[in-house]
């Protein structure tokens, strides 16, 4: 089992070893790590759920998630960004645990976490190229895979990482804060 990275969002390319993790979710790997070595700058679709599970976040807070992970926690596993959303690479399992965790935590419905899509057995995600180059949808690795075992978030780190980026989000208003001794009063009954 490879341990983390020191630093996020580095390397930016996957290496020969972490195209045979990928490739190995698929089942002829051969022909997809073949299809691969073709063509490098190509993105490639893979199955999710035995090699692992995707969890997809909107950008700012997969970013803030991510921050969370490296600065508080373990350190992430594979990230990539695309079409607007951080996929972070989790252990399998994940994506079937997580809904029901923010659920029974009940920050799902507080509106706390947003939209996280969890992507599990029977389902499958682009992932970027190989060479790390950003295609034109903006895909690309954030932190690239580059062992053949790499350390993969469970589905309790995530839920952790989600309500700490949830909590340390910035609130912004347009509003000014209220004057703690201001006398307020209601007008919204005056005719």
């Amino acid at each position: 089992m490879s341990t983390p990275h020191n630093a996020p969002f580095s390397p930016a390319f996957v290496t020969t070893d972490g195209a045979a993790w990928l490739a190995s979710a698929e089942p002829y790997p051969r022909s997809t790590q073949a299809l691969w070595d073709e063509r490098p700058q190509a993105p490639v679709v893979l199955a999710c759920g035995s090699v692992f599970d995707i969890v997809s976040a909107p950008a700012i807070f997969g970013r803030r998630m991510v921050d969370q992970l490296w600065e508080e926690g373990p350190g992430s596993g594979p990230v990539a960004m695309s079409r607007g959303r951080m996929l972070l690479f989790a252990a399998p399992g994940t994506a079937q645990r997580l809904p029901s965790l923010l659920r029974w935590e009940e920050f799902g419905r507080a509106g706390d976490v947003p939209s996280l899509l969890c992507h599990g057995k029977g389902d499958a995600v682009t992932v970027p190229s190989r060479s790390g180059a950003a295609a034109s949808s903006g895909s690309r690795w954030l932190v690239a895979p580059d062992t053949r075992n790499p350390w993969l978030p469970g589905p309790e780190v995530l839920l952790w990482a989600a309500v700490r980026a949830a909590r340390a989000a910035v609130r912004i208003s347009i509003f000014p804060h209220a004057d703690q001794d201001a006398k307020v009063y209601d007008v919204s009954r005056r005719r």
